[in-house]
Order: structure tokens, then sequence, then C-alpha cells
């Protein structure tokens, strides 16, 4: 069996992909921030009748807890598949270039780039013992510099210095690690899961988490002769999914 760590997993998109995962015969570590509420996801799904699911307290911009996760999970397991780095944050307001603070930059650059590495480099060990091991950094269509330079660009006038910069950091981050593990089995995506209604926006997006869930796991599971060093928004390419850096 297959296994899986995805952070943030308690909640929204993340809660989606752990379901999605385990449905497909996947072993899930849940990563949350608390255990009580990772307990409670976990609860959810076995309700639902996946027992190969199992919780894990993990704050991604915590060296600590991300180092505590990995010997957690090393002690269960010599392997580890898959990997969907899915926790971050949007960063508060204003996020105009000029009003922004540097505490917000900081705080949304721990979460959504510094703790993608974080988690990332504690993993690779273990992602290394896999033979087809998948790595799915969850990013945004608006962290594409290409994209927001152009005025027909859907979401053109949603500019955010604060959380648009940290995914397109995020995104320079994946097309390194892809070019790094070229030579080996590993495929590293980054995935725009959409415009979708969680608590991340206030529920404003017009997406589903089901449909954000399975344009995730896509990735997640992709054999040998799957892409890597990409980066997809099914919202803004449904053909073929791919769009520009």
């Amino acid at each position: 069996m297959k296994s899986a760590l995805v952070t943030e997993a308690n909640k929204s998109i993340g809660f989606e992909v752990a379901r999605q995962l385990a449905q497909n015969g996947v072993y899930v570590y849940l990563g949350s921030r608390t255990v009580e509420n990772g307990i409670a996801a976990v609860n959810r799904l076995k309700a639902e009748g996946l027992s190969n699911v199992e919780t894990i307290q993990l704050d991604i911009t915590d060296d600590e807890s991300v180092k505590n996760a990995r010997a957690e999970i090393g002690k269960k397991t010599k392997a580890l598949d898959i990997l969907i780095n899915n926790a971050g944050i949007y960063g508060g307001y204003l996020q105009t270039a000029l009003d922004a603070t540097i505490g917000q930059f900081k705080a949304t650059y721990d979460a959504n780039v510094y703790g993608v590495v974080r988690v990332t480099q504690a993993f690779i060990d273990l992602l290394k013992n896999s033979p087809g091991p998948r790595i799915v950094n969850v990013s945004s269509s608006q962290g594409s510099l290409t994209l927001h330079s152009d005025p027909s660009y859907r979401y053109y006038d949603y500019k955010g210095a604060v959380y648009l910069s940290s995914k397109s950091a995020l995104n320079m981050f994946t097309v390194v690690l892809a070019y790094e593990l070229r030579d080996s089995n590993f495929k590293v995506n980054a995935v725009c899961p959409g415009y979708t209604k969680t608590d991340f926006n206030g529920h404003r997006g017009p997406g589903t988490v089901e449909v954000a869930g399975k344009r995730i796991v896509k990735y997640a599971l992709i054999d040998q002769d799957g892409p890597t060093g990409k980066f997809f928004s099914e919202e803004n390419n449904p053909e073929t999914g791919e769009v520009p850096w």
C-alpha cells in the first residue's frame, strides 16, 4: 500500500485530498497543527469507512514539530510515496505593494515557502526510499508572473503583493527541486486547485473542494510516464492543464 503525507489535511482542500487518496487505497498521514483537529478529521473519514488514515501533529512553521513528525512517521514506515505540500495562508490585508507590512510578508513566506522547504527537506529521505515518489506543491495561478502580466487573465485585477509573490517563490522552488531530482523516479509538480469555496477565501470561490482535490490527487498518482517540473491549473487551461510560470 502506498503512503502519503498531506499537510494541513484536517479541513478544506487538504481534507478532501486525504479523502480521495484514501479512497484510492493510499495510507494517508493527515498533518494537522493540533492533534484534536486531526483526530476529528480522521474520525470523519473512518465514519465513511476509510480506515487507512491517521493523524500526525505537524506545524509546518515550527522546526521541532516538523522534526517530530518525521520521526513519528519514520517509526511506522521506511518509505513515503507521496508528499502533498498543501498548508498555506493568505497573509491578511492590506496586500498592496506599498501598504503590506514586513510582518505580513514574513508570516506568509514562513508558511507558503519556508514551510514547504522544511517539510520537503525533512521527508526527502523517506521519499527516496519509494520506487516512485511524488511531490505536489499546492500553488496558485495567482503566482504566475506570465498570467499576471497579461490583462486578459481572468484574475488580472486580483493583485496581492504578499500572497502572489509567495506562490511565485514556491513555484521557483518547485522548478529547482524537480531539476535536482531529474535523474530519479521523482515527479515534482506545482498544482493550482482553482478558486475554491473554502475558509481560506471566506467561502467566496466558485469551485468545490471535490474538484480541487481531484486536480491535486491526479498529479499525486501519475505513473512514471507522467510530467515533472510543470505548473498545472485546469481552471485556466482545461485542455492540458499546463500554465506558464
